[in-house]
């Protein structure tokens, strides 16, 4: 018989359980679960879970931050009071998941969000052993981290290939939520391929009803033989428990950015340097399209991947690698999720004709921009990507290198170190999402800027 006759002998033993003993009469025998069905014993998760667990550990962090008070910052408060001059902090902790990947080199898979800015971070084993963990690098644009721990006799879970998961195919789900100790919750893969969610740059999530809760951040998700096929982020949920919806990062995306941080210490993007906008009604009349499917090239960047496919402004992308290509968000995610090198193939539209093109996706040259050429009201400003010591304490965004004096975007408050995270609604991680936006002109242009002090909504008219 196959196991997957055996599952599903399983389930439907469960089921009948559930109703034999629902319509037993008041005082009968309440039915027990049979020890075999159809000649076969009935199948346990836990042979799978005492390989599996040893290798889900709890990650908690500390990490100490300045407070800010616009009454006792004054300096001439402080000297009246007494105060030290010395900025006062504070520490917050926070507890999450994690999962050995390479058992003789000690490293821990988990999310940006559990350890990203983190000034200690503390690994407990299943066995009770804890050690200081050493940050190897953190990808915020998709959520992953690598941590190393000098620990020995480690248990390792072996990485399945997630691109062959199935709606429908059993999951399990292994953490520490709430701190409580190390959680076990079955399902299946709800849906795959979701995006959307979080404020992660790039996504493709896999969605499943296992239950996930605050702490299981960070944590395995496995199929039935134990091989871990995504790293639990995120839950969907209106009161903040679990409502059997939750997103895993599948192995696929967290191996191929494991291997770059490992390499590199951060993540090199391959580009096709072109700038897309959405298709409206009043685009598909003026480009005389027959619907809204598909994205329009507005620009296209000297030099790299799309200019030599011979892509040009006005071009339709109907297809990405043989299927509809539904939204800038797709565009965007193969870009980011591929590896630097990779070649993809792209539908195009152009006067009425379909043509198929191939790109290959190079290293983005681009290392800043200036803002006339995202929108005229940023004349004058010089954006640029974040430098190291800013991602290693877990910055995102698109960092502000000068400001002409006298320029709309001076009078408004931007400052020289001052970090755009978001334009609008629109959440900004990386210089290439913020160029991604320059097609689209707003009435009123509103950044959210960070530095030293917080954030604060600066409009630039």
């Amino acid at each position: 018989m196959s196991p997957q006759r055996s599952r599903l002998l399983h389930w439907l033993a469960g089921l009948l359980v559930s109703i034999t003993v629902g319509a037993a009469p008041a005082g009968g025998i309440a039915a027990t679960l049979p020890a075999a069905v159809d000649g076969q014993p009935m199948p346990s998760l836990a042979p799978m879970l005492a390989r599996v667990t040893p290798a889900v550990v709890n990650i908690s962090t500390r990490t100490r931050v300045q407070v800010r008070d616009a009454y006792f910052d004054d300096p001439m408060v402080r000297q009246f009071f007494g105060l030290p001059a010395a900025p006062r902090e504070r520490v917050e902790q926070s507890l999450g998941s994690g999962v050995i990947v390479d058992a003789a080199k000690g490293y821990v898979l988990t999310n940006n969000h559990v350890v990203g800015g983190a000034d200690d971070i503390s690994v407990t084993l299943q066995d009770g052993r804890t050690f200081k963990g050493r940050l190897i690098g953190t990808d915020p644009d998709t959520d992953v981290a690598v941590v190393q721990i000098p620990a020995q006799n480690l248990k390792a879970l072996p990485l399945a290939d997630s691109t062959r998961l199935q709606v429908g195919d059993y999951v399990v789900a292994v953490g520490d939520p709430f701190g409580l100790g190390q959680t076990v919750t079955a399902g299946i893969v709800s849906a795959l391929g979701r995006s959307g969610l979080g404020d992660t740059g790039y996504q493709n999530f896999i969605q499943t009803d296992a239950s996930i809760n605050p702490g299981n951040s960070g944590g395995a998700l496995v199929n039935l033989h134990g091989e871990l096929v995504g790293i639990n982020t995120m839950i969907f949920s209106p009161s903040g428990g679990n409502v059997g919806i939750g997103f895993a990062i599948p192995s696929a995306i967290t191996s191929e950015v494991m291997g770059q941080l490992l390499a590199h210490g951060k993540v090199q993007r391959g580009s096709l340097g072109v700038q897309t906008q959405a298709i409206t009604p009043r685009i598909a009349q003026l480009l005389k399209l027959k619907d809204n499917n598909g994205v329009v090239v507005t620009g296209v960047s000297d030099g790299s991947a799309a200019a030599h496919a011979g892509l040009q402004p006005g071009d339709v992308l109907t297809t990405l690698n043989g299927k509809p290509l539904r939204s800038e968000q797709e565009l965007r995610n193969t870009e980011g999720l591929l590896p630097l090198g990779s070649t993809v193939q792209l539908g195009v539209l152009r006067d009425g004709h379909d043509r198929q093109v191939s790109a290959t996706l190079a290293a983005e040259k681009l290392a800043s921009v200036d803002g006339d050429q995202l929108d005229p009201r940023l004349s004058g400003v010089r954006f640029s990507e974040l430098n190291e010591r800013q991602r290693s304490d877990g910055l995102y965004g698109v960092a502000i290198g000068a400001v002409q004096p006298g320029s709309r975007a001076a009078r408004a408050g931007l400052t020289t170190d001052d970090v755009v995270i978001g334009v609008g609604n629109q959440r900004i991680t990386s210089l290439r999402m913020l160029r991604g936006l320059a097609g689209v002109k707003p009435r009123q242009l509103v950044l959210v800027v960070a530095d030293a002090d917080g954030t604060r909504y600066v409009v630039v008219n």
